[in-house]
């Protein structure tokens, strides 16, 4: 369970309805026209017509009432069913506002509709605030009045307050920052106003301040040795004075001979064997911190045997050739961050996958399912998360229906990540599958608390590999819950930096980014598409890729959205004769989102998981993914030596999807020398 206060719906809002209002945002244009309001209206709306189907956000008037359409109503959808509807969800029509529709000859108030466009800008700009849908019952002239209510300061631009649409000017801000405007029309008795959002962005995507950068051999001959430890590749901000400290973290007593120099010598010892040292770089300027730390292995031949590179890239290409392996590394491809970072919503070169979302899920769906959702969890947000993995809403060449899956895999992945972060609470207006996304950080936990979630003692590999940066203090970062899939542990936050960034150092120096940017959903996704053998990933148990052998079978395990529960949480939810009940919330949410995006849910699909086993290695999803020294015996080598590392199914420093990993592995754990020209 996590803690945020509760934000306001990032929606449109008529407050005398008391409902969220979503509206359909469309481009920005140079000028905005001002539509003038109809003065000829009986009605708010025409009369609903039994047969014909209507758009999300369609009025209709039927019998005394004005009636909403809160997604697409079909033919048979008729209003009267929303008079006995048990749930909001159950009809796709909701009274807008009771007794608008009926004509008694007293004046009627009128009702207000705002919308922003765009509904979030980064930097300083210009946005089009839009109430030419506002209507008088009546046909009576009305009279607009636009206003900031929120913050109050910095204060916006308004150019024209008085006017049915307006230009509105934002300046430049320090912090994201979530404007609400509000429109009030008036008749000559009667009024009625309207809310909506602009989120601004304060135009720094991933922010760094200060990079700290050893420069530094992986290894050196000779015992004793020296080598040269650089930080000339060190960055901060211009115009200021940082000092440089270096310390040894692990291995035998070394010397540093310049321990605040930019560049120093060190000299290692004989330790009568291989050795490895680990030094750690911190450069500060008495408010900013920043570290990096360098291992460096120690051989005390002089002459290791030397393997041409392409000896090595052969026997990995070898070892990763299977169908399965195939598979699993073409759905985990990666997008770069500038294309990634370009996606807006309904740009014309967006990505096809995230095209394909977008005609599945839009800006207004995305506000309707995720009404009470953090800031941080915007629209553009999730789509630029789906453009990172190209194979998340992916095409396909098989015949498989790219758009059924998508729409499967979103259902699934919302159902999921609602039971992650959800607000759980019954008396709220949102039933609580529409309450998801409403945390952001872990229960307890804020960015400056330290020495949490991480393993961090410098003598483990996991330390070595990913090590925890450091407070101005000494003290370690927590690797706390954050964001949509709650990532945890420094040794999660590396490897998920390595698949965004291709540096392990980025999000373990500035873990708050995972909170903060497009990565608090890029994280849901990286762990929707990425297998955890023994278990098979989430996308391949929808998509069909994965299928259960007999050992899978024998434990329970079958397609559905149940084994997807095994996946996430098994060890806790499932199992046993009875449904557990966070199992049983993730199958309520899934029907809903199903329902809502029109999947069809088999009657045989399995949705719980009570009564699996847990994935075990056999199954059709196990997947060796980890280098490992190969201990085995090779005559055509020196000593009998493998100089060669294999697969194995538990983690290791070294990662089968990380290029250049299996030269590394064989690099640690042999006395080589790599040849990189051939």
């Amino acid at each position: 369970m996590l803690t945020r206060s509760r934000p306001m719906a990032i929606s449109t809002t008529n407050v005398s309805a008391r409902k969220h209002r979503t509206s359909t945002f469309c481009a920005l244009l140079p000028l905005l026209a001002l539509v003038s309001v109809p003065t000829n209206a009986a009605l708010p709306a025409e009369a609903y017509e039994a047969g014909q189907s209507y758009s999300g956000g369609s009025l209709v008037c039927y019998q005394q009432d004005l009636f909403r359409a809160q997604w697409w109503a079909g033919p048979g959808d008729s209003p009267e069913d929303a008079y006995t509807a048990t749930n909001s969800w159950d009809s796709p029509w909701v009274v807008d506002k009771p007794g608008a529709c009926l004509d008694d000859g007293s004046n009627r108030a009128p009702v207000a509709s705002a919308t922003a466009t765009p509904a979030e800008i980064t930097g300083a700009g210009s946005i089009a605030l839009d109430g030419s849908l506002s209507t008088d019952p009546d046909g009576d002239a009305l009279n607009f009045t636009w206003a900031q209510i929120s913050p109050q300061s910095p204060l916006a631009t308004i150019h024209a307050p008085g006017a049915s649409g307006t230009q509105v000017d934002l300046p430049e801000v320090e912090a994201d920052t979530l404007y609400e405007f509000r429109l009030t029309v008036a008749d000559a008795t009667e009024s009625d106003y309207a809310t909506t959002t602009v989120l601004q962005r304060s135009g720094t995507t991933v922010p760094r301040v200060t990079e700290a950068v050893i420069t530094a051999p992986g290894s050196v001959s000779g015992c004793p040795a020296s080598v040269t430890l650089s930080a000339e590749g060190s960055s901060y901000p211009e115009g200021e004075t940082f000092v440089f400290s270096w310390r040894q973290t692990g291995g035998p007593a070394a010397e540093i001979l310049s321990p605040n120099a930019t560049t120093t010598q060190v000299n290692l010892p004989d330790p009568g064997t291989e050795a490895s040292y680990s030094f750690e770089l911190q450069m500060t300027n008495g408010e900013l911190v920043a570290t990096d730390s360098v291992v460096i292995e120690q051989r005390c031949s002089q002459d290791g045997f030397t393997i041409p590179l392409s000896t090595l890239e052969a026997r990995e290409s070898e070892l990763t050739s299977s169908p399965l392996f195939s598979q699993v590394k073409a759905s985990i491809v990666t997008r770069e961050n500038s294309a990634v970072e370009a996606v807006v919503p309904g740009r014309a070169e967006n990505p096809a996958n995230v095209q394909r979302v977008e005609s599945i899920v839009d800006n207004s769906d995305w506000d309707f399912l995720f009404p009470v959702r953090a800031a941080e969890y915007s629209y553009s947000n999730f789509l630029r998360a789906v453009a990172k993995f190209p194979a998340f809403c992916g095409d396909y060449n098989d015949g498989r229906d790219a758009d059924a899956i998508c729409r499967k895999s979103l259902a699934t992945m919302f159902a999921h990540f609602t039971q992650e972060t959800g607000g759980h609470t019954p008396h709220w207006s949102e039933p609580e599958w529409r309450q998801g996304l409403y945390f952001i950080r872990e229960q307890g936990w804020s960015e400056s608390m330290p020495n949490g979630y991480g393993i961090c003692d410098t003598s483990t590999w996991q330390a070595q590999q990913w090590p925890c940066a450091t407070f101005a203090d000494g003290s370690y970062k927590s690797y706390f819950g954050r964001g949509a899939k709650q990532l945890s542990y420094n040794y999660n936050y590396g490897p998920f930096s390595a698949a965004m960034f291709d540096d392990v150092g980025v999000l373990l120096q500035e873990p708050n980014l995972v909170a903060d940017t497009w990565l608090n959903l890029a994280s849901a996704v990286f762990f929707f598409v990425y297998p955890q053998p023994p278990k098979p990933s989430m996308l391949h148990v929808i998509d069909g890729t994965w299928q259960p052998n007999s050992q899978d079978l024998n434990s329970g395990l079958v397609p559905g959205f149940g084994v997807t529960t095994m996946i996430i949480n098994g060890g806790i939810e499932c199992g046993g004769s009875n449904e557990h009940a966070q199992s049983q919330n993730r199958i309520d949410y899934y029907r809903n989102f199903a329902d809502y995006l029109g999947v069809a849910i088999d009657s045989s699909e399995v949705l719980g998981c009570a009564g699996m086993d847990r994935f075990a290695v056999g199954g059709a999803g196990a997947l060796d993914i980890y280098w490992e020294q190969d201990w085995s015996w090779d005559p055509q080598y020196p000593n009998g030596k493998s100089y060669a590392c294999k697969l194995v199914g538990y983690q290791t420093r070294f990662s089968a999807f990380i290029e250049g990993d299996y030269a590394r592995c064989v690099d640690h754990f042999f006395e080589v020398n790599i040849d990189y020209s051939r």
